[in-house]
């Protein structure tokens, strides 16, 4: 591995960056691809590669590259210290992810009620300002109350984070989206929001509705939203 490489590989995991080494297994070739550029067909594979979080060999062009993907840990934002976070916290954190609960409630979010998950009593702007949302992170905003799930919303389409989710029915996700339009955010972009969150798998519980967020946070991370989701979205999530 060249100096250089060795380099950039150390600059990208001090900042949380996912990047994948292409190494053509004939010449020695390399090169560091960051998934998201997807202009060639090097690229797409670097690119799935990651999403699957699977280093692999793939054929292009007559040439075999091998690429060793090196990830970032998943992180999950809960924004809303409610019912269906606690399930979900460790849920997510079985999964592997490193989970952060945000709410500016002090009677909600509580290490008694969320032991060994990362607090934070901030509002979610600020929060997320300090602990920005990367391409290996997931928000999902449980609240019902705009005052807190619009601005980390707000800094979720503003960022590259893989998934982005909010509670509540196809009602109160239109609503969402109309004020979300008025800070300048179009119809595209707003599409990233999953709401109403989760597939639908009948959910009910706040346990069964956090298997179902879980469900579609898998399916955003594996995909990237280029296949069609395994089944519409439901309303249980109220």
């Amino acid at each position: 591995m060249k100096q250089r490489t060795l380099q950039a590989l150390d600059d990208a995991h001090r900042e949380g960056r996912a990047v994948v080494r292409a190494v053509d297994l004939l010449s020695g070739e390399e090169a560091l691809i960051h998934p998201g550029n997807d202009s060639s067909e090097l690229e797409q594979a670097a690119g799935k590669a990651a999403r699957a979080d699977q280093s692999t060999s793939v054929e292009i062009g007559g040439r075999t590259w091998f690429l060793t993907v090196c990830n970032p840990p998943l992180d999950l934002a809960i924004v809303g210290a409610v019912h269906i976070a606690q399930p979900l916290s460790v849920m997510a954190q079985i999964a592997g992810y490193s989970v952060r609960v945000i709410d500016p409630r002090t009677a909600f979010a509580t290490a008694e009620r969320f032991p060994g998950v990362s607090l934070s009593h901030e509002w979610p702007d600020e929060a997320l300002a300090k602990a920005p949302l990367g391409t290996r992170s997931a928000l999902v905003a449980l609240t019902h109350n705009p005052k807190v799930d619009d601005p980390a919303l707000t800094a979720a389409l503003s960022s590259g984070c893989f998934y982005i989710g909010a509670l509540g029915s196809k009602k109160t996700h239109a609503g969402r989206r109309e004020r979300l339009k008025q800070r300048g955010f179009s119809d595209a972009a707003l599409d990233r929001i999953r709401g109403p969150i989760g597939l639908a798998i009948g959910a009910r519980s706040p346990a069964e509705i956090a298997v179902a967020i879980l469900a579609e946070m898998t399916w955003q991370l594996r995909m990237g939203g280029s296949e069609e989701q395994p089944a519409a979205r439901g309303t249980a999530s109220g």
